[in-house]
């Protein structure tokens, strides 16, 4: 390096993890960081993204430890520094933004508490001074009340929210390095590109540099500068992000790149048939806070008068941002939650006039694919046992029957000989495999799936939509596919329908919606949508195929 050459900020040099297996977790990685800039350390699940930006603090979990290579933050070797002199590091000059912020804050805390803690510890300010400082930091990351936000627990606010408190409570320090890992994880759209652009503007205005650690290359290609690619802890490509997204030299970034979702441009023959399920002017409301004097209950509504009907054998998308009622509809649809006005009719009929013994048939021909697969699987039941569960309802049949039914509903959606295992042994993909199978097992007419790849990284989420994709072919199967990632969508809907605040704003085919967007809402989400950054750089490069592009 030439003498006149000012040193990176951050210079990892043959970092070497080990954990208490022979194999490290992290095997020589290498790579620096200046200060201003924005470097991506991106590969799937597993390939030690997140241990590395653990390792700079010396947050490692128990039974892990760094056993090789130098972490140089200005020069100086973290390892060698006092546990003291480490904590007094932490936060002031080196940030970390967690990946689920309702885990890293705490619960039972106001969020004014949370917000000064850091304050107090490091810099001389009185209780006035640090609330002070925090109402500040809270208005710059567009919080609307401070004053109110200060006052509240963190279960009192969406995810967006939430994690824009967690970026407020990191950037009150000015760290000049801010590690994110997976900031944006789970979030909508809209959601994502608020949460980074207040981060890109926040590190921008304070010269910050940031080690932005991620499984969406949507998110690299718009605001990453360099970009690092692990697999299994080894570190196969580096270098700036258009030459390394457009131009991949290795297989494994090539890889990922492949695994971004293609949009399906098919237009579906709608069937003459009547709808297989049908919502009529749906309402679902919920008690609000108590206001006036006699403390009278306001009344919201989630879902404010929606239509919808659902043909047999179609896959109709519903998007739109947190909070716009799509999961409402959706569990109102099957019965989950009450209506409180309108209609749902199913093979013609309303529910509400329907038998107690047709209610019934209509549950078990209605299935639900839950967003989060690691909560809504029993931890306590082999996969063998989940997967058989809807069996026990209806027709009896017996138990060699029923293992039979079982293997072969496992062997179909690639889980062959994992029925005695528990769901913590298994993947994220594993585990939403085995919700897949739990709701396909009784061959339902209709399957609601909320959101069932938004926390799984590319490779895995590509293998589970052409799993989902081809049983829905094979088995004919209706679909209300909810999801915020618009590019998921493209790839797997007959139609979309686009709700906002609880109504729809607009429904069309995927040409229709992503081409000739009539609504200001949908193009807002268009143009927050990440991948099409990514898919546009590629699609200029030759990357890609044309059909791949989102064309926003």
């Amino acid at each position: 390096m030439n003498a006149n050459t000012p040193l990176p900020l951050l210079s990892v040099q043959g970092l070497t993890v080990q954990g208490p297996l022979a194999r490290p977790l992290i095997d020589g990685v290498s790579f620096d960081i200046k200060a201003g800039q924005v470097l991506a350390l991106v590969g799937e699940s597993g390939s030690g993204k997140t241990l590395a930006g653990r390792a700079v603090l010396r947050l490692l979990p128990p039974q892990v430890r760094q056993s090789g290579g130098t972490i140089l933050y200005q020069g100086h070797d973290l390892a060698h520094l006092t546990p003291e002199k480490m904590r007094a590091l932490r936060g002031s000059a080196i940030g970390m933004v967690f990946q689920e912020p309702m885990v890293s804050l705490n619960p039972a805390i106001r969020i004014g508490e949370q917000l000064c803690e850091g304050l107090l510890l490091h810099e001389k300010l009185s209780v006035a001074q640090a609330r002070q400082r925090a109402i500040d930091m809270l208005r710059r990351v567009r919080i609307a009340d401070p004053d109110a936000c200060l006052a509240a627990h963190p279960h009192q606010f969406s995810g967006g929210m939430r994690q824009r408190i967690m970026l407020a409570s990191v950037m009150l320090l000015k760290p000049q390095l801010l590690i994110a890992d997976e900031p944006t994880t789970a979030l909508d759209s809209l959601s994502q590109r608020e949460v980074m652009e207040i981060m890109a503007e926040l590190t921008r205005t304070e010269g910050t540099a940031v080690l932005l650690i991620t499984h969406d290359l949507g998110l690299v290609a718009r605001y990453a500068d360099a970009v690092v690619v692990l697999e299994k802890g080894r570190r196969v490509e580096a270098g700036p992000v258009a030459q390394v997204l457009t131009a991949p030299k290795e297989a494994y970034t090539r890889t990922l790149i492949e695994a971004l979702p293609q949009r399906n441009d098919r237009v579906q023959t709608m069937s003459k048939a009547a709808p297989l399920i049908e919502a009529r002017n749906l309402c679902v409301g919920f008690p609000g806070a108590s206001s006036g004097w006699f403390g009278r209950k306001t009344h919201k509504l989630a879902v404010d008068g929606v239509s919808l009907a659902v043909q047999p054998g179609e896959v109709v998308a519903v998007v739109g941002g947190s909070g716009s009622g799509k999961t409402t509809l959706g569990r109102a649809m099957i019965g989950l939650l009450p209506a409180s006005g309108g209609d749902v009719m199913y093979r013609g009929k309303a529910l509400a006039d329907a038998s107690v013994a047709e209610r019934r048939s209509f549950r078990l021909d209605c299935q639900l694919v839950f967003q989060d697969p690691y909560s809504s699987l029993d931890p306590r039941q082999k996969v063998g046992d989940i997967v058989a569960e809807p069996l026990l309802h209806g027709k009896p049949l017996a138990a060699s029957e029923r293992r039979d039914t079982v293997a072969a509903m496992l062997e179909e959606v690639g889980l062959t000989g994992l029925a005695d295992r528990y769901p913590h042994a298994l993947s994220g993909g594993q585990r939403q495999r085995v919700a897949i199978a739990r709701a396909l097992i009784r061959k339902p007419a209709f399957v609601i799936a909320d959101e069932p790849v938004s926390a799984l990284d590319m490779t895995i989420q590509k293998h589970v939509l052409q799993l989902f994709k081809r049983l829905q072919a094979e088995r004919g199967f209706a679909c209300l596919f909810i999801s915020h990632n618009l590019a998921v969508v493209s790839e797997i809907a007959d139609r979309i329908v686009v709700m906002e605040a609880g109504r729809i704003v607009e429904e069309g085919s995927v040409a229709d919606i992503f081409d000739r967007p009539r609504e200001a809402y949908t193009r807002h989400l268009l143009e927050a949508a990440t991948t099409s950054d990514l898919l546009a750089q590629l699609g200029r490069a030759g990357a890609v195929p044309e059909a791949a592009q989102l064309g926003a």
